[in-house]
């Protein structure tokens, strides 16, 4: 089918798109799209960038498959691929990009390329082939890959905000590695917030600061990791505003990392969090035990070290909230059996591991602190997280406390029930399913989970 018939069944396909899914949802997630095949009862579809593939793969292919056969009788396929990539799909594309010396003849060759990421400060194994994607960090790793391919076009700036270890900075560099591998000509700069102050201040006691300002102003991408750092920091915000305009007048990519959101960063300037918001936010979330165990296992397969899967379950199911802590785990468990030539029981790994647990268990809220902060949130009292009243303005905030407990504690469903009032644990199960509910439908009490989640893991 030639290039004009193409677009005239786009065209016709995108007015059935807009029927059904209106005006605003359409441009937002359809804009520049086209229909660039169609053979063999498939049609491929080109979109802007992963993000957007990523998206419409999972909130939309089901419509488009429908109103694309109402378009094109015989069509029963829909295939996803990125402008610029039909030819291979996104997997193949990254182990080229990573992988042994390109042939392109506008890639860096490893010599390069490794000179380059030393400089720009990036650590070797902290590409994209490396990082193991799961439903905690999918939307940030689509981002990430997109502005990686396509600086300075979609996202800018990039804003990712998580708990500690959750893989901000891995995405953030894998975002250097991925250019400095792919563009012979570009400067990349990562650093963290507090370099930047530090920097920053000795610039001012040996009267440098123009070199200091072109330093980052002439990057081409801007890699800032902690942006939190900042907060109380007024001289420093002062800077490093007037370098984040410089490098987005130029048309150059910013990407931050925080613990938190930029609007919950106490004490920054509103001008800052204004523009760490002009961009994409996204937020990584802990892994579920079937992630980390995917990243304990490539690990181990890149250490080439065999643990066992009854050693790799116990450490998935005992370090939940950091992947940091979760590979230190693996670190030490490998180290000893290569060094002792032991087996690897329970029993000793509970041992090797004590302070591991330790620390982890630390990081759990308890259910007080949990009932109590709730409590505030919702402007009840704290009693009322024990009483038998069941007014709504009580209710919810008791069920989402108790959701709470289930998702940052080890207590048992009996514990939790005893802790509200000594609940039976059939009343903490449809707690937890009555919450679960409301985060898919209700988008204020979304945010009032996430915004208490967040708080409670810091403290």
């Amino acid at each position: 089918m030639g290039t004009g018939a193409l677009e005239g069944l786009w065209d016709a396909t995108c007015r059935r798109l807009q029927d059904r899914l209106g005006a605003e949802s359409f441009e937002r997630f359809f804009e520049g799209a086209r229909l660039v095949g169609l053979a063999d009862e498939s049609a491929v579809i080109a979109l802007r960038s992963d993000f957007q593939q990523w998206w419409v793969e999972s909130n939309y292919l089901d419509v488009l498959r429908e109103v694309m056969a109402g378009a094109a009788p015989g069509v029963r396929k829909v295939r996803l691929t990125v402008e610029g990539h039909e030819d291979e799909p996104a997997e193949g594309k990254e182990g080229k990009a990573e992988g042994a010396a390109p042939a392109a003849a506008g890639h860096a060759s490893d010599e390069i390329y490794r000179k380059r990421t030393a400089e720009a400060g990036l650590k070797p194994d902290y590409t994209f082939a490396s990082f193991v994607v799961g439903p905690n960090n999918r939307f940030a790793h689509a981002a990430a890959l997109s502005v990686g391919r396509s600086p300075s076009t979609n996202y800018n700036p990039l804003f990712l905000h998580g708990g500690v270890g959750l893989g901000k900075t891995h995405l953030m560099q894998a975002i250097g590695h991925k250019l400095l591998r792919s563009r012979r000509r570009v400067h990349v700069a990562y650093l963290s917030s507090e370099q930047f102050t530090n920097e920053f201040i000795d610039a001012i006691q040996r009267n440098t600061m123009s070199a200091f300002r072109d330093r980052y102003r002439r990057a081409e991408v801007l890699l800032l990791d902690d942006v939190h750092f900042f907060a109380g920091k007024e001289r420093s915000q002062e800077e490093f505003f007037h370098t984040f305009n410089a490098l987005l007048d130029g048309q150059k990519q910013v990407v931050l990392t925080s613990d938190r959101p930029a609007s919950s960063i106490r004490n920054l300037e509103p001008r800052l969090v204004s523009r760490f918001e002009w961009g994409l936010t996204v937020e990584l979330q802990p892994p579920d035990e079937e992630t980390r165990i995917a990243i304990l296992r490539k690990k181990a397969e890149q250490w080439k070290v065999t643990i066992g899967d009854d050693i790799l379950h116990y450490l998935a199911a005992n370090i939940r909230t950091n992947i940091r802590r979760l590979e230190g785990g693996l670190t030490r468990l490998a180290t000893y059996a290569s060094i002792s030539g032991e087996r690897l029981g329970l029993p000793l790994c509970e041992r090797l591991l004590a302070d591991f647990l330790q620390e982890e268990g630390r990081g759990r809220s308890s259910i007080d602190s949990i009932q109590r902060r709730v409590a505030e949130h919702f402007d009840i009292r704290l009693a009322d997280m024990t009483s038998k009243r069941r007014p709504a303005h009580i209710a919810l905030p008791r069920q989402i406390a108790m959701y709470l407990a289930r998702k940052l504690t080890t207590a048992s469903l009996v514990d939790i029930g005893e802790a509200f009032g000594g609940r039976d644990h059939g009343t903490v199960i449809h707690a937890c399913k009555r919450v679960m509910a409301l985060t898919k439908d209700d988008a204020a009490v979304r945010l009032a989970i996430r915004r208490l989640e967040d708080e409670l893991r810091r403290r």
